[in-house]
């Protein structure tokens, strides 16, 4: 079972191949379940012009967002700009090209394209900037865009747990995009709580097969709180 082991111990290896030009998908909601320890050897690697996909890109100091701080990342496809200054300031001097995605639409788009589906229609934008470009038919009476699915080059994703042949379990608001960036990348590496030996997951409570995944690495980083809210009394 030693080929199925897909543990490494260091950042330096973990996305190995990601170079220049490439698009990565980003799981992750707010600060809450980002890939912190990934997007920082992204950082580290200095790896350019990439084309993001996540459903925002962080804030000035963490999570995606120090990409942007260092002028990595080329285009984001993105459902909202969030608490990002520089995300803002760099959408509308034109230095970034933003494609702004409605955030439903933007998780069938990586669950399509992880299941191998190319495009979808939905009625969410039809009317709107949105559709702007795309084919429209008509369903029951009702008008629909069509929109392309997404994969990536690489995701990169955060989850609880894994065992050591890449089964991920992901933990309350962190589940929300990561299992579907780690359906979508061509490679998948996976940064984790705890790393436990394969059995020790309970099958039902799997949420994404290891077959998704490529590598897992154990993390540290801190747990970020984007808006923190303190109770009066």
């Amino acid at each position: 079972m030693a080929g199925f082991n897909k543990v490494v111990t260091d950042y330096s290896e973990i996305l190995y191949g990601l170079e220049d030009g490439m698009t990565v998908v980003a799981g992750g909601f707010g600060l809450c379940g980002i890939p912190q320890g990934l997007i920082d050897e992204i950082k580290r690697k200095g790896t350019r012009d990439l084309t993001v996909v996540s459903n925002n890109c962080g804030t000035t100091e963490h999570g995606l967002g120090v990409l942007l701080v260092n002028r990595q990342i080329k285009k984001m496809i993105a459902s909202y700009v969030g608490e990002n200054a520089n995300f803002e300031a760099q959408m509308m001097s034109g230095e970034l090209e933003v494609e702004l995605t409605p955030q439903g639409t933007l998780a069938e788009k990586m669950r399509a394209g992880g299941a191998g589906i190319p495009a979808f229609f939905t009625a969410t934008g039809y009317g709107t900037a949105v559709a702007d470009g795309k084919e429209v038919r008509e369903f029951n009476g009702r008008q629909y865009i069509m929109e392309e699915s997404i994969t990536g080059d690489f995701s990169i994703v955060k989850a609880w747990k894994a065992d050591t042949f890449g089964n991920l379990v992901f933990r309350k608001t962190a589940r929300n995009f990561n299992p579907l960036a780690a359906m979508a990348g061509k490679i998948t590496v996976v940064e984790v709580e705890e790393i436990v030996q394969p059995g020790e997951l309970d099958p039902d409570e799997i949420h994404t097969p290891g077959i998704y995944v490529n590598r897992v690495i154990l993390g540290n980083s801190e747990k970020l709180i984007e808006q923190r809210t303190v109770a009066t009394k």
